[in-house]
């Protein structure tokens, strides 16, 4: 294994340290109350191919900083790209001006919650070795063979295969005393084939269920994750999608493997947690939500077997991090207790809303040009104590489907009524699986859905899914996140056909 990464030296050479004293003793003498300094640098970088042929091979860099104040308890804001002694004092009078041209429309004081303090703190995500040190000719050869191989099964037309990588370093101020310098690192790699039936007139493709995760290149090259497996099974898998037949729609018990049943989580849990959400200050994207802090713990979310953390600290999540952009050290903490809500996802000025003691560190924002935002944790389903396998689920079924793979979703603006589709759909009867069903999607009410999970896996179906590209609040910003969770078993929710042809 490599040395563990430090912080890239082109991030740590900058006047981090200088440039923040020269802004907050300017927010001080300008009387704001409250005052961070926040630098970001982000490194991208997208390789595509399509049928082994290069399409796409860009890289992207961003680096700048913000300032954002609090004056008379009215927040003020203000981003700059020149990290200049100059540049600094004038984007902090912007951002205490912001402040003061806000105030007499500002309804509510702004206040945050306590934290302590963390002098010279250093966080780095766990990763073997840096994406941006391999040659783009190397990732081109990797994928490259990977198409070729797919390209000599006669069930695939055409191959896609990306892998989109990203390096954020981040370094915060503020006036309390915190300082921290961190540097994450993420990628998503996929791999698509495209296949026909022109018999049945059919097209279709199937998807690696590879997660994005919190790692470095050595994922791609067998560490963490088999992908001779899973190359060598994605023809076979197009092959018996594109021969099987439509699901007759109906009831049916369901066992979802993680690969699907995070996404689940995603739309109907982790939004419908957000406390910014809950209370009504935020609705862009993903709306508010039916889980008002009225219902805080008496809220029967699901069934007894429901455990929900949210999780800041996970090895590898996409939403790792040591300390979020309000200076709070991350942690982990309930949301969800034997099927009853308890918590939410929270950053300083919620806390301090609610008078919930510390934040639970949830804020972020996706560049230095934009403010921090209440954003999602790794919002994760815990796994049974017990030792229960995927097919030990399986084995209790006597008529359902066994869900794989994340597809298209639907869910209304109060998170409560959602829609679900898939990779790949299993016929179980009598406890065993009896091929594949095609046009599948799964549609229920939150509560009513999770209220009909009977079983959960155990620590040996857990696995860390999750997406690069949460969208939320006005100017959008996106952000990764990841969802832990076993396989688990839910009796009686309501199977439609998609099909175009259902229902003539």
């Amino acid at each position: 294994m490599p040395p563990r990464p430090v912080i890239a030296s082109e991030f740590s050479a900058l006047p981090l340290h200088d440039l923040a004293a020269i802004c907050l003793a300017s927010a001080r003498e300008l009387q704001a109350e409250h005052a961070d300094f926040r630098v970001e640098h982000l490194r991208t970088q997208t390789v595509s191919l399509r049928d082994s042929a290069l399409v796409d091979a860009s890289t992207g860099a961003d680096l700048g900083f913000a300032v954002r104040v609090v004056l008379d308890g009215t927040w003020g804001f203000a981003a700059g790209v020149a990290l200049t002694r100059d540049e600094v004092i004038r984007v902090t009078e912007q951002a205490v001006t912001a402040a003061m041209v806000a105030k007499p429309i500002t309804y509510e004081r702004v206040e945050l919650a306590d934290e302590p303090t963390y002098p010279d703190a250093t966080w780095v995500s766990s990763y073997g070795i840096d994406p941006f040190t391999v040659a783009t000719a190397d990732k081109v050869a990797l994928l490259r063979d990977w198409s070729r191989q797919l390209q000599r099964e006669a069930v695939v037309d055409h191959v896609a295969a990306s892998v989109h990588q990203v390096r954020e370093n981040k370094f915060y101020a503020d006036s309390s005393g915190t300082t921290t310098t961190q540097q994450r690192v993420r990628l998503y790699p996929q791999l698509e084939v495209f296949g026909a039936d022109t018999a049945r007139g059919l097209l279709d493709s199937m998807q690696t269920t590879v997660p994005p995760a919190g790692r470095g290149w050595e994922y791609l090259t067998g560490d963490g994750y088999d992908w001779d497996a899973e190359i060598g099974a994605l023809p076979e898998h197009l092959a018996q999608k594109l021969a099987a037949p439509a699901v007759e729609p109906g009831s049916y018990d369901l066992v979802i493997d993680p690969s699907n049943l995070w996404l689940t989580i995603h739309e109907s849990i982790g939004h419908a947690t957000e406390l910014d959400r809950a209370l009504g200050y935020e609705a862009n994207y993903a709306g508010t939500s039916f889980a008002t802090v009225d219902n805080l713990g008496t809220l029967k979310y699901g069934s007894a077997c429901m455990n929900v953390t949210g999780d800041r600290t996970v090895e590898h999540g996409l939403a790792t991090i040591g300390y979020d952009d309000d200076g709070v050290a991350t942690g982990q903490w309930d949301i969800i207790k034997d099927g009853v809500l308890v918590g939410y996802q929270t950053d300083r000025r919620m806390a301090r809303l609610m008078d919930w003691g510390r934040s639970t560190g949830c804020a972020f924002a996706d560049s230095s040009g934009h403010i921090p935002i209440q954003r999602m944790a790794n919002v994760s389903l815990r796994p049974a104590a017990e030792d229960v396998s995927t097919a030990d689920l399986i084995s209790g079924v006597e008529r359902g489907i066994y869900v794989v793979g994340d597809k298209s979703w639907s869910i209304d603006m109060q998170r409560y009524n959602f829609q679900f589709t898939g990779q790949r759909f299993y016929v179980i009867r009598d406890g065993e699986l009896a091929g594949q069903l095609r046009d599948v999607a799964y549609q229920a009410t939150t509560t009513d859905f999770w209220g009909s999970m009977e079983a959960v896996g155990g620590e040996g179906t857990w696995r860390l899914e999750g997406a690069f590209n949460c969208g939320k609040a006005q100017p959008g910003q996106v952000a990764p996140v990841s969802h832990g969770c076993p396989s688990a078993l839910f009796r009686d929710v309501c199977v439609l056909n998609t099909s175009s042809e259902a229902g003539r």
